[in-house]
């Protein structure tokens, strides 16, 4: 089976949904047992060389942390997403109508209506508030 455009936009609305309630169980719905999230604050809250994780558990506990240590500038503001029913994409730009938020562009690939692999790219702005934590 694979991913459609109704996938992408389910798993975009409950993704923001989970992360906006720091809810560790919806968000981990989203994602398929071997799942894998690479992104640099993984190796920030992970204390890890690489930053991946990958599967059930540690994506437990890395969704976790993030929840518990979501700095103010880590906002939401977005203006859509992109999709070929595969690949999930959106971007969380610096400048934002409430100032400025945490840079990042946010890539999901899909199957069977989960997360396979989602990879979190961060921007100058954000890099900083990392720096700075």
């Amino acid at each position: 089976m694979t991913a459609d455009s109704n996938d992408a936009e389910r798993i975009y609305r409950l993704w923001d949904e989970a992360l906006g309630n720091k809810d560790l169980e919806a968000a981990l719905t989203l994602y398929a047992a071997g799942a894998s999230i690479e992104s640099p604050l993984v190796q920030h809250l992970m204390q890890t060389k690489d930053g991946i994780v990958q599967g059930r558990e540690p994506l437990r506990e890395f969704i976790a942390r993030v929840f518990r240590t979501n700095p103010p500038q880590r906002r939401r503001f977005k203006q859509g997403f992109f999709s070929d029913g595969r690949v999930l994409t959106w971007e969380y730009p610096r400048q934002s109508p409430d100032g400025d938020q945490m840079d990042l562009v946010e890539v999901m690939e899909i199957d069977d209506g989960l997360i396979q692999r989602h990879r979190v790219y961060w921007g100058w702005y954000a890099l900083n508030v990392l720096k700075e934590s």
